[in-house]
């Protein structure tokens, strides 16, 4: 202010003299000199001060001793304390691991360093533990700024340099080395050349079907199927490997093996994981998304895409994607305004890690608060990509689906059942549907300008009440915004919990309550007001559908807090006729069997709907973008600068968007940048995934980390050359981009992975973990697998693919605990990946296999031995009950000779018979005890649990 005043007065004065040394002026001195005083004193008064201060700053003389005196002791050559260095112009340009910029040229408001030295926040005050510097130098480091920062010799020092981790360097395809046809055996056989090894013997038939059907499918072949092979393999040992691969790739159980692999990585689960870890209502649709693009081989581009915005493109259950993480929901956190922000940061950082996690293999989370310690992440990204997922929220809704999604088809055929079941209902009178989280009370069709609904109650909550006409099916005619209007219970309604709410178009706890007081005669009442005459047939209400929408299996859930209701239609001449009450429906239902088979059968149909059509289910809730902002330390109560999405700006993230976008253009804009064939990470990560799961361990053995803190690759040159044929192959006819089923298809028609498992002293002193794949890695079964193989042995697995989970658990209160109540009952029979999957909840049996709990990524599982795991394959309920189911079925299908029946127990359960020894130590045991001790024997054996 005080330059701009200055400044003013100058060209005043300046003009004021060429105005004044006019030849006229001469003639008139008087005049002159009181004009002349007049001017120049405020000019002067103002010029003065401004001309001492005009003077550009010196760097040198002026800035460097201030930071030579108060700060360099911790963040100069010798220190940098929070990663800060003031040594250069390039440093304080960047900032520290804060991420935030120390200084930024013309913008002091903007610069961290006048946040730290005005001590803005205490916690972050410079120099610590001391008072502020002077004013004097406050205001010299100010004006340095606002002058452009202007250091001598450094004004053109690059301030981010490119960097040169391998993981973010284009893909450049390799030449194949010479030595063998399939180019993934050339480059292991060169690795292995050079470290002195070489491949093992091929596997024995029944080790290597044994060892692709669970690769393939998690599950052992039966028998027969091995007995065929084993015969194939005998006449063409590569052509019978070739039909086994392509048999199971075809399987419908590949999507649940290698969807399971999916699932683990993005910590994918039914409940949310907080305190209260409600459950996550129809999230399993989301799982069999990802189940079916694996069957249907789904190009691995396209997944990811749909996975971040497939509500553009019809496939709105991939994005329970973007929500598989735990969260603790809006309804625990209170309604405190920090405490709130707080919890929809954390909220969003776990949709960050999930995206970070899977597609891009880095650890986006370590830059919420700071700049990336080791990648080249800054917090800058971090929250330009939190602007990509702005519109998403923990939640559920209706997804949006394609007309050729199963689900739509299947809701199609069941509502064209419920129509015709609905004619025939029609004509009886008024009927109640139970849609769970809402009732639907439908009429014989009216015409009414007006609608009213009288309660007989003391106490009615309705978060919703909508009205539907037959012009359009799912439109609601209620709605305040289509101009309707209400009448209601004044003097009974609760002022915090106004009528505005019953027709706002907003579901949950934001409710209309009217409570009667005691004595009073009052009954609560709504009157739906249109602005033209519609023909109506059905109502829709509900006390709190969020509940609905987003969590099921609770005590006292979805409660209709309404009680006894009469419903009545104004018609066109002002009269009032009542077309509706609970009480009528009730008579109705008692006096006509007939009208209570139809309604049965409209009830089934309406479960079949909730299971198999387009239901509302857990993937993900959109709203309305927020502006978004660098929050210091990553705390939302200290927001910086406005930022927009991009992507990673390491890898040319700009999404050109407007600073306006939508939530759905930036989700798509970041799809696309993701999966481009540039993005170096994508594809690398896709396959290395994928090879991870066929050998038992990644080229980088840090799958969710290609960061300078994960490991190298031990193939380089094979990592790039797999990226690339992912994503532009040439090898095969069948040459489709992004296929996951072909890249799987390479991996186990090499000789790597037909190698025999057993070990070799000389290789083992050299590589004892197998890491140049001299052999093929044994591994120990995943807890699915286990499980899976004992059920399927004992003949009782439902293979059934997709719908709900199989429950294990029981129904809790809102904040109580799950509780496993049975998890080997035959209702339980189907397989693991179908299980209701609860965080924080040990099934009391598989767990002790290193089963995930869900509430980290786990892209790969551990691998731990424990006396445990032993004893429930020995003596858990579920290993008990099924050895003997084996047993039975290993005597029927022997007629009854134990000696046979020992022989089918060990084919049944380990694909092959016994020899000798075992022979007749399991005869010795079965004729002592019983046969279903041998069984559990075998299942407790490592042959049984180890991948040969």
């Amino acid at each position: 202010m005080e330059s701009r005043l200055g400044t003013s007065a100058l060209v005043s004065f300046c003009c004021w003299l060429k105005f004044y040394f006019q030849p006229k002026f001469y003639f008139q001195p008087n005049r002159a000199f009181l004009l002349l005083v007049s001017a120049l004193a405020p000019a002067l008064a103002l010029v003065a001060p401004t001309f001492l201060s005009a003077q550009e700053i010196d760097f040198e003389k002026q800035v460097a001793p201030i930071f030579e005196r108060r700060c360099t002791d911790c963040h100069g050559e010798d220190s940098q304390e929070s990663g800060l260095n003031l040594d250069s112009r390039q440093n304080m340009l960047v900032g520290g691991d804060s991420g935030i910029a120390t200084v930024v040229p013309g913008k002091p408001t903007k610069s961290y360093l006048m946040d730290v030295v005005n001590h803005v926040d205490e916690d972050m005050a410079m120099p610590p533990d001391d008072d502020k510097i002077p004013q004097k130098e406050i205001d010299l480091l100010r004006r340095w700024i606002e002058e452009g920062a202007k250091v001598p010799g450094q004004m053109d020092a690059v301030v981010k340099e490119k960097s040169d981790h391998w993981s973010f360097q284009p893909i450049v395809r390799p030449e194949v080395p010479r030595g063998s046809q399939n180019q993934i055996d050339a480059f292991l056989l060169s690795a292995l050349k050079k470290n002195g090894l070489k491949y093992s013997s091929p596997a024995n038939p029944r080790s290597l079907i044994r060892r692709v059907s669970i690769v393939l499918t998690g599950l052992p072949p039966k028998i027969e199927e091995v007995e065929t092979f084993v015969e194939q393999f005998g006449r063409n040992a590569d052509e019978a490997h070739a039909a086994l691969v392509d048999r199971l790739l075809a399987s419908p159980h590949f999507g649940e093996r290698w969807g399971q692999h999916w699932l683990d990585v993005i910590r994918w689960a039914e409940s949310n994981g907080s305190e209260s870890n409600m459950y996550r209502k129809n999230a399993w649709i989301y799982r069999d998304y990802v189940i079916r693009s694996f069957n249907e081989d789904k190009p691995y581009d396209r997944f990811v895409f749909e996975q971040i915005a497939g509500d553009t493109v019809g496939q709105g259950d991939a994005t329970g994607f973007l929500v598989a993480g735990p969260h603790v929901p809006s309804a625990t956190v209170g309604r405190e305004p920090t405490a709130r922000r707080q919890a929809r940061a954390d909220r969003m950082d776990e949709v960050l890690q999930t995206v970070g996690a899977s597609a891009m293999g880095i650890t986006i989370g370590c830059a919420r608060c700071h700049n990336h310690k080791f990648d080249p992440v800054s917090i800058k990204d971090y929250y330009e990509m939190a602007a990509v997922f702005e519109d998403v929220e923990f939640g559920g809704r209706k997804p949006e689906l394609g007309k050729q999604h199963p689900r739509r088809l299947r809701g199609e055929e069941l509502r064209e059942q419920l129509k015709e079941n609905r004619i025939e209902l029609r004509q009886s009178g008024p009927w109640e549907e139970n849609w769970i989280g809402y009732k639907e009370i439908h009429i014989p069709f009216a015409k009414a300008k007006a609608v009213r609904f009288k309660f007989d109650a003391k106490f009615v909550r309705i978060d919703e009440l909508e009205v539907f006409g037959t012009d359009k099916w799912n439109e609601n005619l209620a709605l305040a915004t289509r101009g309707t209007t209400v009448e209601y219970s004044e003097g009974i309604t609760k002022p915090s919990m106004p009528i505005q709410k019953i027709n706002d178009g907003n579901y949950g706890n934001d409710s209309w309550l009217a409570r009667v007081s005691k004595g009073s005669d009052e009954k609560p009442w709504v009157q739906f007001n249109f602005e033209e005459m519609h023909e109506l047939f059905r109502f829709r209400i509900s006390t709190n559908r969020e509940d609905f929408w987003e969590t099921d299996y609770l005590l006292g859930l979805n409660k209709l807090s309404v009680g006894p209701y009469t419903v009545e239609v104004q018609n066109v001449d002002g009269a009032w006729k009542e077309v509706a009450s609970s009480k009528q429906v009730e008579e109705l239902n008692q006096s006509d069997s007939g009208r209570a088979k139809l309604l049965g059968n409209v009830q089934d149909l309406i479960d079949q709907y909730i299971d198999d059509g387009p239901q509302a289910s857990f993937v993900g809730r959109f709203v309305k973008p927020n502006k978004t902002f660098v929050l210091g330390r990553g705390s939302p109560e200290n927001p910086r600068d406005e930022v927009f999405a991009s992507g990673l700006e390491e890898l040319g993230g700009d999404l050109d968007l407007p600073a306006n976008a939508t939530g759905q253009q930036r989700r798509v804009a970041f799809a696309k940048w993701l999966i481009r064939p540039k993005n170096p990470l994508t594809a690398r990560v896709a396959v290395n995934r994928l090879w991870s799961h066929v050998f038992g361990r990644g080229i980088v053995a840090t799958p969710s980390d290609f960061g300078a803190a994960g490991a190298p690759p031990t193939h380089p040159e094979l990592l790039d050359w797999l990226a690339d044929e992912l994503v532009n192959p040439q090898t095969t006819d069948q040459l489709k981009p992004w296929s996951m089923k072909r890249m799987i298809r390479m991996m186990v028609m090499s000789d790597a992975f037909r190698q025999s498992s057993l070990p070799n002293d000389v290789a083992v002193k050299q590589d004892a973990g197998s890491i140049y794949l001299w052999r093929f890695p044994p591994k120990r079964m995943e807890a699915e697998v286990v499980r899976d193989s004992i059920l399927l042995a004992s003949g009782k697995l439902d293979r059934k693919l997709g719908g709900r989970s199989f429950r294990i658990h029981n129904v809790k209160k809102r904040y109580a605990q799950w509780e496993v109540t049975d998890n080997h009952g035959p209702e339980t029979w189907r397989r693991m990946i179908y299980q209701e999957r609860m965080r924080r909840v040990d099934d009391q049996m598989f767990t002790a296999f290193d089963f995930p709990d869900c509430g980290q990524v786990r892209p790969k599982r551990p691998v731990s031995t424990t006396p445990l795991q032993a004893l429930n394959l020995m003596n858990s309920d579920f290993v008990i009950g099924q050895s003997k189911l084996v047993a039975e079925k290993a005597m029927q299908d022997s007629g009854g000779q134990l000696d046979d029946a020992i022989e089918r127990c060990f084919q049944l359960l380990l694909g092959r018979p016994p020899d000798d020894q075992e022979r007749a130590a399991c005869l010795s045991l079965a004729s002592e005890n019983d046969l279903s001790l041998v069984c559990r024997a075998l299942i407790n054996s490592n042959e049984f649990a180890f991948l040969p």
